[in-house]
C-alpha cells in the first residue's frame, strides 16, 4: 500500500482523498471499502472511537483485519482513543498501514510515534481544534502526516470550522521551513468548497466521509475533490 498519490503539479505535495468509512453503510462495510477504491480513493480512513477519548465507540481491530483483504487502499488507521500506547500494535496486525494518534491523549507521544515508525509504519499526529499548533512542536522530526481536525472529534456530519485554518498554515509554514515530508490530513466538514480552503492553506490530505459515501456519483466527487 502506498502513501502517495499524484501531484497536482511538481513540486507540490501529492494531493490523497481519503474515504472515511464510517460514514458508509454499516452492514456493508466491506462492499462500501471496495467501493471507494474503485471510485478512485487513494487512502481509507479508519476512525476508532472508544467511548472515553471522545463521546463515541466505532469499532476495533477486527474490522480493520475484516476490511484488510476486500482492498489494497492505505488503511490511515485515526485512533481517537485514550490510550493509543496500549492498542496500536493491534491494529498494526489488523493491517494498518498507518496510524494517528493524539497529542491530547493520555501516553508518551513521542515513544508513541516512534515505535508506530519502529514497526514499519507511517506514524500521524492530530490536533483537535481547540490544541494550539505548539503542541505539535516537538513532534515534527517523529511523524509522516500531522492531522488537523477541522470539527471536534467523535461526531460525523459536522459543520466545518475556519478557525483551524491558521493552524494548517502554521503546519505548512513548518513544513516548509524545516524542509520536512509530512503530510497535512484535514478530517471534519471536507466538501468541494472548504477542500479549497483547506488546499489553499497547506493541506494536502482530505478526509471525507458523507461528501463521498452519501454522494450521487462516488468517483465524480473523489476526483472533484482531487481537482479542486
Amino acid at each position: 500500500m502506498d502513501m502517495t498519490s499524484e501531484s497536482s503539479s511538481p513540486g507540490d505535495p501529492p494531493r490523497i482523498v481519503a474515504p472515511s468509512i464510517l460514514a458508509s453503510d454499516y452492514a456493508a462495510f466491506g462492499a462500501e471499502a471496495a467501493d471507494a477504491e474503485s471510485a478512485g480513493g487513494d487512502w481509507l480512513h479508519l476512525d476508532v472511537m472508544d467511548g472515553h477519548f471522545v463521546d463515541n465507540i466505532s469499532f476495533g481491530p477486527g474490522v480493520v483485519q475484516a476490511l484488510r483483504p476486500v482492498t489494497r487502499l492505505f488503511f490511515d488507521v485515526h485512533l481517537m482513543i485514550s490510550r493509543p500506547d496500549r492498542y496500536w500494535r493491534r491494529f498494526a496486525e489488523a493491517g494498518a498501514d498507518g496510524i494517528t494518534v493524539h497529542v491530547e491523549a493520555d501516553h508518551d507521544v513521542s515513544a508513541t510515534l516512534k515505535a508506530i515508525r519502529s514497526a514499519g509504519l507511517k506514524a500521524g499526529l492530530a490536533l483537535n481544534p481547540a490544541t494550539a499548533w505548539e503542541a505539535a512542536l516537538p513532534h515534527l522530526q517523529e511523524v509522516d502526516l500531522i492531522l488537523c481536525m477541522t470539527v471536534v472529534p467523535g461526531f460525523g456530519g459536522q459543520a466545518f470550522m475556519r478557525e483551524v485554518l491558521p493552524k494548517i498554515r502554521a503546519a505548512a509554514e513548518a513544513r516548509r521551513e524545516g524542509g520536512l515530508g509530512y503530510h497535512i490530513e484535514v478530517d471534519g466538514g471536507i466538501d468541494e468548497s472548504t477542500a479549497r480552503e483547506v488546499t489553499a492553506a497547506g493541506a494536502n490530505v482530505l478526509v471525507a466521509g458523507t461528501t463521498i459515501f452519501k454522494a450521487d456519483d462516488r468517483h465524480a466527487m473523489i476526483k472533484a475533490l482531487r481537482q479542486v
